[in-house]
């Protein structure tokens, strides 16, 4: 199952991309055996400024045909990180060919996009910068990777 990160606004070279591509390359490793990725990043950015609404028309455009969608919202529901993985897993063994992670703007994702989606998960009660909402992200899918091929890197 493909996985694809779709995310509002362009990251820059430098410390969370170096983290992002990390945690993906090591998604990407560890979850070819699993039938899990690869991972990739599509970055949308509405340059002129139509808010949430504009946004989430890039989003969905960003969203593959069929895919399982996960959004990323301060007001979806708090997930273990084996819970996250048994998720990913299981949509991967109905049958899904991909999943697409949101993860919206300064002002969030659009309430229409939201109700749309498969899940909607929270990191918490905090509110986290855009950009490591990405690097938890891409942590926590090679995290799952890592619990459902039994290595050692979750110890819980």
């Amino acid at each position: 199952m493909r996985i694809q990160l779709c995310v509002v606004g362009r990251l820059k070279v430098g410390p969370e991309r170096s983290l992002i591509d990390d945690y993906l390359k090591r998604f990407d490793r560890i979850g070819r055996g699993l039938s899990l990725g690869p991972a990739t990043v599509s970055e949308v950015e509405d340059r002129k400024g139509g808010g949430m609404g504009a946004e989430a028309v890039l989003l969905k455009r960003a969203v593959p045909s069929g895919a399982r969608l996960c959004v990323m919202d301060e007001r979806g529901k708090a997930m273990s990180s084996p819970a996250f993985s048994e998720m990913i897993c299981g949509w991967r063994d109905q049958g899904a060919q991909d999943a697409a992670f949101v993860i919206g703007g300064a002002d969030g994702v659009d309430p229409e996009l939201r109700e749309s989606a498969d899940s909607v998960l929270s990191f918490g009660k905090m509110v986290w910068p855009h950009m490591l909402a990405r690097v938890m992200l891409a942590e926590q899918l090679y995290r799952a990777a890592a619990i459902a091929a039994g290595t050692p890197y979750h110890r819980a």
